[in-house]
């Protein structure tokens, strides 16, 4: 028996371990690679996967979030203006995405990640951005909340990108972003419970949470030995094609 429910597991362990892998190399994308893989081609619902994915990042984004506040990496400022903003859209998100029925909204959720996963790569062909001044930070929030709700993911490549194309610095970007994530993500969390209930939410997540935790230190040592640029190109075009294909078998479904 235990040894079947660990045999279950395995698949999830392995999303979980690829996606952190990626993001901490990156300072992004565990949610899109996640969520894609979960919905694209292991046939998960949007709303529970992104449910999944959101609570197994309850426990990464808190553990991220104390690490760049212990390392000063944290602009006050700016974190309160995204995470009351980014909040109100997650929860926003998530309401929509778990009373919309999920054979329609599937082919919409795997189109925005492809999205992501296209802009991605056009990020990395043109790193590094120009140096802007950042500038709507609040709807900026709202926006990246509620994608990355209904979405599954695209905080990071939405909120973080922006930010750095605006020209804050990176450092005060990925602490900041990564601290406010937290506070989404229990949002997020709390309302995806709420319409769905917990029972589904076991196993898989578990999972995640094992491969999650595997990858972190393999994904730190990563950041300071991948080059950016390649590893984003790499993330969009693994991103866009396996999102293409899920949106292909749910059409042909």
């Amino acid at each position: 028996m235990a040894a079947e429910f660990l045999a279950d597991l395995v698949p999830f362990i392995i999303v979980g371990f690829a996606a952190q892998l990626v993001d901490g190399a990156l300072g992004m994308a565990f949610g899109v690679i996640c969520n894609s893989l979960l919905v694209g081609v292991l046939g998960f619902p949007p709303a529970l996967a992104s449910a999944k994915v959101h609570l197994v990042e309850c426990f990464t984004t808190g553990a991220s979030g104390i690490s760049h506040l212990a390392h000063r990496n944290i602009d006050k400022s700016l974190f309160f203006r995204l995470a009351g903003a980014g909040v109100l859209g997650g929860v926003a998100g998530a309401y929509l995405l778990s009373n919309i029925d999920a054979a329609i909204v599937k082919p919409i959720v795997l189109a925005y990640l492809a999205i992501i996963g296209l802009w991605l790569i056009v990020r990395g062909v043109l790193y590094p951005p120009e140096a802007k001044p950042a500038r709507f930070v609040a709807p900026l929030g709202a926006v990246g909340g509620f994608l990355d709700a209904a979405g599954g993911g695209g905080w990071g490549p939405v909120v973080t990108s922006n930010l750095l194309v605006q020209g804050v610095e990176p450092r005060r970007v990925i602490g900041t972003v990564s601290a406010a994530e937290f506070f989404l993500t229990v949002a997020i969390s709390i309302t995806f419970i709420s319409q769905i209930g917990l029972a589904d939410l076991a196993g898989a997540t578990l999972g995640l949470v094992i491969g999650g935790v595997c990858a972190a230190p393999i994904g730190a040592y990563a950041a300071k030995r991948i080059p950016i640029k390649p590893l984003l190109i790499f993330v969009g075009v693994v991103l866009t094609i396996t999102s293409i294909v899920g949106i292909v078998t749910a059409l042909r479904g």
